[in-house]
Order: structure tokens, then sequence, then C-alpha cells
């Protein structure tokens, strides 16, 4: 019962007892007089009874006054203390503490809780130092793994044996990002998640029938199996797939008898391959169709004894045939062959070393000042440079050497510089055709041989204002997207998987109901909206929709979701210091009805979270009909859980919130921010839940509909 129920039933009983009292003082002075005095005296009590009534009331309403006092003075301040004892129980940072003001009846009880809280905390770091200690070996090789697999240049993706993603690197999400069709919604194309199904990326039934390859392989006894397969997107990509087990041995270490784990994907964006097949395909059809149509014409000039000059026309055009389909051979193993991705200063210093090494000369350096990627054979290019410079060294007797790598309107110029004698043409013609030595012997490949392989050019200037002369190479740069995504892994200190979670392995998918699944095992989408108005029902929209995931208590700041929206009417000026999104910022930003297949996708397999959830809930069921999306996943709400397990305190807003768990403020009033906060303050109530016995989300479902915030509807 709580402490209202308790206040209420104290004045009735007191009211009674009033009313008990005023009646036996009554009969007590009736029975001390005698009879005359006493029809007397009734008659003038029952003539002032409304006198009498009035202060029977008064004296319940002071009554019930003081009661109230006392009861929020001292009978509720034990309630209140508890909440915060409870909170500060299950704050796992240990950095929260029960405010202390001097005056207040709960001052000293108040400092006495927070020394034994430090006490604790003290107990918990040392407890945590030995655990740390303990555990250090097992998470170096954790990390290990982890950063090795980061840093592969191929896309991987390691799943449980039920499709839950366990690890992904930065690789994977841009290489599934082309299965996404809405990658102009931020956050629409990031199909990957930690803890989430590896379904919402992958048809079901292509890795299932992977699987059941490899489980028939390894009934043959294969060590190793593994299958592939190639999916499509609707925007025409092709992912080539290959899927490897990861097997758990049984105890005699049999790996015959071993189980299914979980799986490996490698993925490859195999959709350029596919076309210049397809098309170098068509092309060799079309030479092999003239080559053969020549010799046909060839053999009849034979047969039937034409002229000579009708046979050597077809000889004529089947030489031209075979030529044509040769350069196109060669132009398709340039194209195939390995060319890699080098920061250009790296790519610089090696080459000095090989010019040092050959030439007996070191080359100054000169790069630029921003990164530049270079995509090139670094092995046969250095070949090419120590080749020229040793020519120099031993032809010309050049003393003063420079290496230098530039950006010029899409191309990467590499540089040898020189200073001395100049070249004619025919020398570096020359140069180009020989073929390169190398270890006292020469090899089949030339300079000119290189250049092609790379698909550049290659020339050689004279800088008369400088008296220098130089041979220049003029590389293709590398495209937009990859020297993004390769700079970003190479200069953002973090180079294992942006987020990991190996313990999920231990976690085994079971036939349990989601609502009998545990709080702490669950995968929550926590979001939140900014709309023009409060009233959705009247015609208000969404203008931004922010969300982040979390998952094992973690909040996963690096899979979020967040969208300006065009609401299609005006922003009211009285709303936007509230939110600060102005008409201007949302003007050619995609409808809600483009947004929403994006959001819906992102909160697939997950639980939904918001802070008084009904509103925004709201918004999004009043789009059912416009979108044809429903969410349908169970929904928990901030709001109702803070009351569940904090119910003596005065306010459950996301301030007050953030303020008691101490969780910082950033970007309030925007969705993402908001998203952050309520996520931050998710974490910190399932420990206070769990400690008030519920543990499963159906348990957090109905004790939030008997709370009286739940009456809320919009």
């Amino acid at each position: 019962m709580n402490w209202k129920r308790r206040l209420w039933l104290a004045t009735l009983v007191l009211a009674a007892v009033l009313g008990a009292w005023m009646a036996l003082v009554a009969a007590m002075v009736i029975s001390t007089i005698d009879d005359a005095h006493r029809d007397t005296f009734v008659d003038l009590a029952l003539s002032r009874w409304p006198l009498m009534a009035l202060g029977w009331a008064a004296g319940v309403l002071g009554s019930f006054a003081f009661l109230r006092w006392a009861s929020l003075r001292w009978l509720r301040l034990p309630a209140r203390m508890a909440e915060r004892v409870r909170a500060l129980v299950a704050d796992a940072e240990g950095s929260l503490r029960l405010p202390v003001a001097s005056g207040q009846d709960d001052a000293e009880l108040a400092a006495a809780i927070n020394e034994l809280a430090a006490q604790r905390e003290e107990g918990r770091k040392q407890l945590a130092a030995r655990v740390a200690e303990a555990s250090q070996r097992l998470q170096t090789e954790r990390n290990r793994l982890a950063a090795l697999l980061g840093e592969l240049t191929e896309a991987v993706i390691v799943c449980t044996a039920d499709g839950r993603v366990v690890l992904y690197n930065r690789r994977a999400r841009l290489q599934c990002r082309a299965l996404s069709d809405q990658p102009e919604v931020a956050g629409g194309a990031d199909l990957l998640g930690i803890g989430r199904s590896i379904f919402a990326v992958f048809d079901r039934e292509l890795i299932a029938h992977a699987l059941e390859r490899i489980g028939q392989r390894l009934d043959r006894g294969a060590s190793r199996p593994t299958a592939q397969f190639v999916t499509a997107s609707k925007a025409g990509q092709l992912l080539r797939v290959q899927v490897a087990p990861v097997l758990a041995e049984d105890e005699a270490g049999d790996a015959a008898a071993a189980q299914l784990q979980g799986y490996v994907l490698l993925l490859e964006n195999v959709t350029r391959a596919h076309l210049e097949g397809a098309a170098r395909e068509a092309a060799l059809h079309v030479l092999a169709t003239r080559a053969s149509a020549s010799l046909s014409r060839v053999r009849a000039a034979l047969v039937t004894g034409a002229g000579t000059d009708r046979a050597q026309q077809s000889l004529d055009e089947l030489a031209s045939a075979i030529r044509d389909w040769a350069e196109e051979g060669g132009r398709h193993l340039r194209q195939r062959w390995p060319l890699e991705e080098v920061l250009a200063a790296d790519f610089l210093r090696a080459a000095a070393r090989r010019v040092a090494a050959v030439g007996g000369r070191e080359p100054d350096l000169q790069a630029p000042d921003d990164p530049l990627w270079l995509r090139l054979d670094s092995f046969s290019l250095i070949q090419g440079l120590g080749y020229l410079a040793q020519r120099l060294i031993d032809e010309y007797q050049v003393r003063y050497l420079r290496l230098r790598v530039q950006a010029a309107q899409g191309l990467a110029h590499l540089d040898l510089v020189w200073a001395g004698q100049a070249l004619n043409t025919e020398t570096a013609m020359t140069w180009g055709s020989e073929p390169i030595p190398e270890g006292g012997a020469a090899t089949a490949l030339t300079l000119r041989d290189i250049v092609d392989r790379h698909g550049a050019q290659w020339w050689f200037e004279r800088d008369r204002l400088h008296n220098e002369g130089f041979f220049r190479f003029a590389l293709p740069a590398v495209p937009a997207l990859d020297a993004e995504a390769v700079a970003g892994e190479a200069s953002d200190g973090q180079s294992r998987p942006e987020y990991f979670d190996f313990d999920l392995f231990a976690e085994r998918e079971t036939a349990t109901a989601l609502l009998d699944r545990p709080l702490a095992s669950l995968v929550y989408c926590v979001f939140d909206t900014e709309t023009t108005g409060l009233m959705p029902s009247e015609g208000d929209e969404i203008i931004q929709l922010g969300a982040v995931r979390v998952f094992n208590g973690r909040v996963l700041r690096q899979e979020s979701f967040e969208q300006l929206v065009d609401p299609g009417r005006p922003i009211p000026p009285a709303t936007i210091p509230i939110h600060g999104i102005t008409p201007d910022m949302v003007a050619g930003r995609p409808r809600i009805e483009a947004v929403l297949p994006a959001f819906h996708r992102f909160a697939q397999d997950t639980v939904l979270v918001a802070h008084n959830a009904a509103f925004d809930m709201k918004f999004l069921q009043l789009l059912e009909g416009r979108t044809g999306l429903r969410f349908e996943q169970p929904v928990l709400d901030t709001l109702l859980l803070s009351a569940v397990v904090n119910p003596q305190q005065d306010s459950h807003r996301l301030e007050a919130l953030a303020e008691r768990f101490s969780i910082p403020v950033l970007g309030r009033h925007t969705a993402l921010g908001d998203a952050l906060v309520t996520a931050e303050v998710l974490v910190r109530l399932i420990p206070m839940l769990q400690a008030q016995g519920i543990h499963t989300l159906g348990q957090a479902l109905e004790a939030s509909r008997r709370t009286y915030f739940a009456r809320l509807k919009y």
C-alpha cells in the first residue's frame, strides 16, 4: 500500500475517532446533569448541530493537513530514500551519490549511506582489479582476434548458429550497404548490427542451404568445409558470400563430432567483375565470329581457285581479328593484375630505399601535405623507378635525385626528378622498351609493361626554370569511396571491428517466447521523434527521427539512425526554439513515406523503447495507412519503467532521470540526442527492475501497465 492510500485510510479512521469522541463527551455531560436540565441541554445541542458538524469537519481537515505534512516529512521519507538507495546499488559505474543538504531530516542518513557506498566502491575497485588481472590474457587473445579480422581488407561477418551477428568490420558494413535500396536515408543503408539477425541482410534460405552443404561435407569427414552463394540487391549489385563454419569440438577433442557453434561470412562485391566478364565474353565472341568467317572465305578461295587478292584480303582480316583478340586478352590480363592501395608517403619511402640500393644515391622526398592514396603494384613500379635512376646515374652521372607525388585533376603524378643533362626522346623510348635487369640478368618485364599494367601514362619533361628534368607517371586516382574507407580505417585509431561480443556464442536461441526472454538478452531500438506539434491526431507531422541500438548493457552508438524529414506542412514558429529545426533544414529532405521503411528495417528484430512512448507510437500508428508499415514488436516506455522502480519520486521527465542517474545530456530536443539519453536511462533501469524481481520482457510490460502514467493517451 502506497503512502497516499495510507493517508486516506488514516484520515477516515481519525474522522471516525473524532466523531466517536464528540459523542462520548456529549453522553458523559448528559449523564452528569439532572432531568430538568438534561432536556434543555439536548434541545440546545440539537438546535446547534450544524455548528457541531462544522467543528467536527474542521477537526478532520486539520488532522488531514497534519497527517499529510507528517507523511511527506517522515512517512514518505524512508520510501524515497529506499528508491534512491536502490538506484545507488544498481549504479554500475559507482559514481552516484545521495544528495546531502544540511537541515534536512535525512541528511545524516544520506551521509552515512554515501560513506557505505564509497566503501563499497573501493571494494569493487579492488575486486575489479583482481578480475582484470586474472582475465587480461583472455581479453588480449580476444582483442588480437578482433584486431586481426578488423585489419583484413575482406569484408568479414561472424554469426552464431542461430544467425545473430557477433562481429563485423568496416568493410562488411560498406559491402552490405550495396544491398540497401535506400542509401540516401541516413542509417537506412546500415543493415548490420551486433546481436541482430543476419537474416535482415541475407535471405534465410540462402544461408540455410549453405549450412546444409557444410553439414553434408562434415558428415563425409571434411575437416574445413566451406560453401558459397551469390546474391543480388534491388539496385543490381552482386555479392559473393563464402560461408565457413565455427565448430565446437567435443570434450574428447574429436573434430568429427564437432557441433556448429557459428559461421563466418566473407563478402566480395563481384558486380564489376561480372560486368567486365560479360563484356569480355561478348567481345571475344564477336572476334571469334570474325576469325571464323575469314577462315571460311580463305578455304573457299583455295577450293574454288579464286584469285589471290581475295584470299589475301581474307587472310588480312583473319590477322586483324587475331590481333584484336590478343589485345583484348592482354587488356584483360592487365585489368586482372592485383593492385593495392598504398599511402603515397609510404610508397615514396620504399622507392627511395630501392633507388639508394641500386644507384648509390639517396633521393629527396616530396609528398603532399594531405594524405594521398595510390592504387598500384608497388613492387613492379619500385623496380621501374630503380631502373630509371640507375640508368641516369650510370650513363649521365646524375648526382641529385628527388621523388615527388602530387594530386592533379583526378590523377596522381609520380615524378622522378634529376638535375643535370637532358635526355632526348629516342633515348627515353629505348629505356622504356628494354627489359629491366634484376640480379644481373634481364627479365621479361619492361617499363612500358609496368605502365600498361597500371593503365597509366609516362613521359619525361624538362623544367628549364629550375634546370631539372623529370620522368612523370600519371596514375589513376583512388576512387573517393575506397579512399574514404581506407583512410578512415587507417586514421581512426581503431583497427579492430567497431563492436564485437563473443559472449553471444555462449547463448543459443531457444524456443521460448519473446515475452519470456530476460531483459538483459534482448536487443533494443531506442528511438525518439521531433514533431511540428503535440497533436498527432490533428495533423502534426514528424520532422526528425533518431534511434540507437542497445544490447548486452551497452549503447551501440555507432549503430544509430538519424534523419531529418520534410513534413509537407509549415513548422510552427513557436516550436522552433524547442527543437531548433527550421523550415530551411527540412527543405528537400525525404518525406516520411521514404524514411519510415528504412527505420522499420533498422528496428527489425528489436524491442522498441521510447520515453513517453505513447506519444511517439501514435505518430507511427497514424502512418500505417500511408506507408503500409506496422511496428508490431513490443514497446517499452522508460517513463513507465521509472515509475515502476521509483514510484515515490516527484518527476519522471527525461531531464529528471538524466540528473538522477548522472547522465550527461548532449543534444537535448534533437531526436538522436534524446534517444541516446533514453538509451543510457534504459541501461540503468534494467538492473533496478531485476532487483525488484522483474526479469523478463513480459514482467516489465505488465508492471508498466499497472502504473498511473500508462493511462496517458494521444
